[in-house]
């Protein structure tokens, strides 16, 4: 994601919040260009570890997310501050996004499911992958509520209409004052809503279209990827075109096995794998044959990715 902002951005400051010792460690030793490290002892204040032991890893993540974004206004005394997931990657310069709000004090992405794979019901209406906040009076007033409202219950389960930290927002263009949702047709493109987009490769840019409307993809946000032993990369179930696979995840695939390389030379990094699917042989053939009939069976050789130069 940081790779990509370089060669994308005009005009950014990087904030990461380090969970780990580890990746405190490896990020500070990178010494990356326009990056501030923060480590959890910097960051974490009273309400936050109160709450900490409650919930699970990916809870507490999600708990710190508004979190972090307050800290970062009130720490660096900033007039803005854009929350991005670290497995979002950026095809195209995102200011033009920030850019949409104009006056407005927060901006907000829509999951835009395709309809087989609507999840508002449980995920929300809004994807908490980038989102913005001003410093202002609206910006401020958003983004208080919703930190007190995930200190107060962020849990990997649907109850009372909420869900993590992303139910929350399904009413804020109707709660608060000032709340832009995203228009732009290539920001928020994911596995989960791609498959309504034809997806071409002009020159270095990519185009995304969608009935009549085009524009240029600025982010793609690759949920799910995992890493299996026997050198297997799984993409997901969702149903992936050979172009989406060969001009959006080939790109990533590709940079990801480029950054692996330099921290196992640099750091003597290892990746941490997941077992193939299941240890019962069976079991993992008949997860095998599910995915092959729904069509949605995207694991592939890393080592036929690297020597083809595709996904087929």
């Amino acid at each position: 994601m940081w790779r990509s902002l370089e060669q994308n951005c005009r005009d950014y400051h990087l904030y990461i919040f380090a969970f780990d010792d580890e990746s405190e460690r490896i990020l500070i030793d990178l010494c990356l260009n326009h990056v501030t490290v923060i480590s959890l002892n910097d960051f974490e204040d009273d309400k936050l570890l109160s709450v900490k032991l409650n919930r699970t890893k990916a809870e507490y993540c999600w708990t710190s997310t508004p979190s972090v974004i307050y800290y970062c206004i009130d720490k660096f005394n900033l007039p803005d501050c854009t929350y991005i997931d670290a497995d979002l990657f950026f095809f195209s310069d995102p200011n033009i996004l920030i850019d949409e709000m104009r006056d407005q004090s927060v901006l907000i992405t829509e999951h835009r499911y395709t309809p087989k794979y609507d999840q508002s019901a449980k995920s929300g209406i809004y994807c908490v992958q980038f989102i913005t906040f001003k410093n202002t009076r609206d910006g401020m007033t958003a983004l208080t509520w919703w930190r007190d409202r995930c200190i107060e219950w962020c849990y990997d389960r649907k109850e009372d209409g909420k869900f993590g930290d992303q139910k929350y927002l399904d009413d804020w263009t109707s709660r608060f004052h000032g709340v832009h949702v995203l228009q732009h047709l290539g920001g928020g493109v994911a596995p989960w809503n791609v498959q309504q987009y034809q997806v071409s490769k002009v020159g270095e840019s990519i185009q995304v279209k969608h009935g009549a409307n085009l524009a240029s993809l600025i982010f793609f946000h690759f949920h799910f990827i995992k890493f299996y032993n026997k050198d297997r990369v799984d993409l997901g179930n969702y149903a992936l075109t050979r172009e989406v696979r060969n001009i959006i995840y080939l790109t990533y695939l590709l940079e990801i096995l480029d950054i692996e390389k330099m921290l196992i030379e640099k750091f003597g990094f290892k990746r941490r794998i997941q077992k193939y699917f299941y240890k019962n042989w069976m079991l993992t053939r008949v997860h095998k044959f599910g995915r092959r009939i729904l069509g949605v069976y995207n694991v592939y050789l890393l080592k036929k990715i690297k020597n083809d130069g595709a996904i087929n």
